[in-house]
């Protein structure tokens, strides 16, 4: 019988959200991700976690539960957590939680209470806050409220950076739990920009770009990394306290999550993008902490933080490739790798080995850092100690890594779920792209 309490992780992705509670001292029971290839990615890095690769449509408490480690007795699990798909919110007329478009903001408070948990984190964009939305967050608080749950007021926006992500991301969390059990309160902020007149601070200093890409080697100088993701690095030395705590050279770098055994001298998630020599003339020129005209890609500031990273379309919607930003020393777009170190992902932690997906699943995660100080939370209000497992766990095949969508759906025995990408319409739109490129140079633009 475990000792650690149990959270199930709805919409789960690749994992930010699994992540951030287990590092706080929860074991992950289930993780329900539609996306088949997400899904096999955190199977990947959550091997012992019973990944479901479906839709939460549908889906009966019964088929997570049956998965669960009995726990002192417990019927349910003790948390619920997750963030549903905003894109298709409807916010029209008064029974907006009925319209079909926010169908999986109802599906989930209906699993939070089908699950019988004691606690849930909901996350969501900030856009949820603001305007009409607002009556839609108002709304889904009276459907918890009517369930039998309370949700601590005022909810808050959390920022990535105050909870040591070098990431301006600005996130929308709802804390709530079962009429009777206490309310989870918001976690203090870890990491401030802002020193006080005395030239210190109650907490530490965000980390900065530098901080966290300084150490990882340059991904063009490994011609293996044109066709490939991962390649091995002689004598690799991260030397900020935040790379030595990603590559898991500190003491604490597990926090109250199980040790993974991993390979450190694998550069991983980082094969190399093949930019045009005007694109990359454009980046050299373009001056650090600012927007470069054409691409709209910001270059980063080695002492600021990364803007929020985001994910990209899928397939469905016109599979265009996640934004990333510029590095601040290199005239190309930061690796998947490096987006996982601004978003506060270990080094051991993988992604899919395409750059298209490997930086969807990025920027549609929850940074573990943050993740991890809303968990703590609801841990105190548990009233329970995180215990550290002596268990080290074995990563899953790396095949899991490689899987298309095609490959994805049939080791789950499912249906593709997601329109496939359109490949020719893709290299069509690139072509284009390069063109336009070339009459913009052409005009010294």
């Amino acid at each position: 019988m475990s000792s650690r309490p149990t959270v199930v992780d709805l919409f789960a992705g690749a994992g930010g959200m699994s992540l951030g509670f287990e590092q706080a001292g929860f074991d992950v029971a289930a993780a329900v991700e539609l996306d088949p290839v997400h899904a096999a990615v955190h199977h990947f890095n959550f091997p012992t976690t019973a990944t479901l690769a479906r839709s939460v449509v549908g889906l009966d408490a019964h088929s997570i539960l049956q998965h669960r480690k009995e726990t002192n007795g417990k019927r349910g699990v003790d948390v619920v957590c997750g963030g549903a798909p905003c894109q298709g919110f409807s916010l029209i007329g008064q029974r907006m939680l009925d319209d079909s478009r926010n169908q999986l903001v109802r599906q989930f408070v209906r699993l939070v209470v089908d699950l019988d948990a004691n606690f849930f984190v909901f996350e969501n964009v900030k856009g949820l806050t603001v305007g009409k939305h607002r009556k839609f967050l108002s709304l889904l608080i009276s459907e918890f409220e009517e369930r039998g749950y309370a949700v601590t007021q005022p909810w808050r926006v959390l920022n990535a950076k105050n909870y040591g992500v070098p990431q301006h991301r600005e996130r929308l969390f709802l804390l709530g739990a079962k009429v009777g059990f206490p309310l989870p309160e918001y976690p203090e902020e870890l990491t401030d920009g802002d020193p006080d007149l005395f030239g210190s601070t109650s907490v530490r200093p965000v980390p900065t770009s530098r901080d966290a890409l300084e150490d990882l080697p340059n991904n063009e100088c490994f011609a293996e990394l044109m066709a490939a993701d991962s390649v091995r690095v002689q004598n690799w030395r991260p030397e900020s306290e935040f790379a030595r705590e990603m590559h898991c050279v500190t003491d604490d770098c597990w926090h109250f999550g199980y040790r993974r055994k991993w390979d450190s001298a694998m550069l991983t998630s980082s094969m190399r993008t093949a930019h045009t020599n005007i694109s990359r003339r454009r980046f050299s020129e373009t001056p650090r902490g600012e927007v470069e005209a054409i691409s709209r890609f910001l270059k980063l500031a080695p002492n600021g933080q990364s803007n929020t990273l985001r994910a990209g379309t899928d397939s469905a919607r016109g599979a265009f490739t996640s934004p990333r930003p510029i590095h601040y020393e290199y005239d190309r777009c930061v690796s998947v790798r490096e987006m996982a170190r601004l978003h506060g992902y270990p080094d051991w932690f993988r992604l899919h080995v395409t750059k298209w997906h490997g930086a969807r699943q990025v920027g549609n995660s929850v940074p573990p850092p943050l993740a991890r100080a809303v968990a703590s939370s609801v841990m105190r209000a548990l009233g329970m100690t995180p215990q550290r497992p002596g268990q080290t766990l074995d990563l899953g095949s790396p095949r899991l890594l490689a899987m298309g969508m095609t490959e994805a759906a049939k080791f789950w025995n499912i249906e593709v779920p997601i329109k496939r990408r359109d490949r020719k319409n893709g290299a069509r739109k690139r072509k284009q792209h390069e063109i336009e490129e070339e009459r913009l140079a052409a005009q010294g633009c």
